[in-house]
């Protein structure tokens, strides 16, 4: 059978014409969807960066219609409703991704640690808790585990919050120690106010030697010790935190005059806080000293108040002066005394270095940011 050329002479154009069309067919298919998608996406972005939260979210809605395999938009739209406050809408968002079974290993991490968020910022700690326990090992465990420290804290659950703080010291996450001891000495405190007193001094003695350098556990376990009536080893144990944290001794002062009293070592403790108001002068050391003096008889022991003015200019040292100073016009002391005592007042409280919040007494955790150590150990006139 003889082959006709002419065949393929005819049947070679007819191919590449029908190629050429299908490919012009496929670009323009391409264009199209490759401009849809976009379109909506860019101007979701347009809004956002302008600030216009609720024209993004519909913006946003509209790409991941159009292209429902974008995980890109769903995150995006996710993190939008968690912004906005719209907990439920992103929650349904995150679990839909992590529903998904084509979806990667990163990404499903990266699903569930926005899940968590969500859970965190709506105030489900219970559900946010089993969602950042699901980070263990991956990218996130990091702050996965900062998170749950934050949420253990505020739940006031020491013993979990110590594991947590344990595994990331291990890991190498940071240095715990501090908070550690923080820990043990709220549970002490716990152990106390149940009636508990062996096992909160226990409790404090672990937290000193979890973290030798910081003060509250030896001020805590001075205190306990001065209620059993140990004065001699409260006292010792100040002498201690005055070498180890000498910047925490104005915290201490008022217990150390108590520890030195009912123990009878007034000179040397006097020394003590002489030397250190030298080196570092505050209004909590000046009455410690005063106090003592005053216990001790000696007429000039209010002259301190002087002293510290001359170096200091201090609104409540001078009141704290003319408490007991005859003025020129005696019916007019009352008067003036309560002026200078209500002006002074303010300053006489403690102020957080992270958040600025006042109160009249220290904390070790600021009761409005929930910062560990933010309070100085000196007055807001001091600052």
């Amino acid at each position: 059978m003889d082959f006709d050329l002419s065949w393929i002479v005819l049947g070679l154009p007819l191919a590449f014409a029908l190629g050429w069309l299908a490919s012009r067919l496929d670009l323009r298919q391409l264009r199209q969807d490759s401009r849809r998608a976009p379109k909506a996406y860019f101007k979701g972005l347009n809004y956002l960066l302008n600030e216009q939260q609720d024209q993004a979210i519909d913006a946003f809605i509209e790409a991941v219609q159009n292209d429902p395999d974008t995980t890109e938009l769903h995150f995006a739209l996710g993190n939008l409703f968690r912004r906005r406050g719209e907990y439920n809408r992103a929650v349904r968002v995150h679990e839909h991704l992590l529903a998904r079974g084509d979806l990667s290993r990163s990404d499903r991490e990266r699903a569930q640690h926005a899940l968590a968020l969500d859970f965190l910022k709506a105030g489900l700690l219970d559900r946010a808790e089993d969602a950042l326990r699901r980070l263990e090992g991956t990218p996130f465990e990091a702050q996965a585990r900062m998170a749950l420290l934050a949420i253990y804290e505020r739940s006031r659950d020491w013993p979990q919050a110590s594991d947590i703080a344990q595994r990331m010291q291990s890991a190498q996450q940071g240095d715990f120690s501090t908070r550690q001891a923080h820990y043990l000495c709220e549970q002490a405190l716990e152990q106390i106010t149940q009636g508990h007193p062996e096992a909160a001094q226990s409790l404090l003695q672990q937290a000193v030697s979890t973290a030798p350098q910081a003060a509250r556990a030896r001020i805590e376990l001075a205190r306990l010790l001065q209620r059993q009536g140990q004065a001699a080893q409260a006292l010792t144990l100040l002498h201690e935190l005055a070498q180890a944290a000498p910047a925490a001794l104005p915290l201490a002062a008022g217990l150390l005059v108590e520890a030195a009293r009912a123990s009878q070592q007034i000179p040397p403790t006097h020394a003590l806080l002489v030397q250190h108001y030298q080196n570092m002068p505050a209004l909590d050391l000046l009455e410690a000293i005063v106090s003592l003096e005053t216990t001790a008889k000696q007429p000039d022991a209010r002259t301190w108040y002087l002293r510290h003015l001359e170096h200091e200019p201090s609104l409540v040292a001078a009141t704290r002066w003319l408490t007991q100073e005859p003025l020129e016009q005696p019916p007019l002391q009352p008067q003036v005394l309560r002026a200078l005592e209500h002006a002074s007042k303010p300053l006489t409280r403690y102020r957080c270095a992270a958040c600025g919040f006042e109160a009249r007494q220290h904390f070790w955790q600021c009761p409005g940011c929930q910062s560990w150590d933010s309070y100085p150990a000196r007055r807001v006139e001091e600052l």
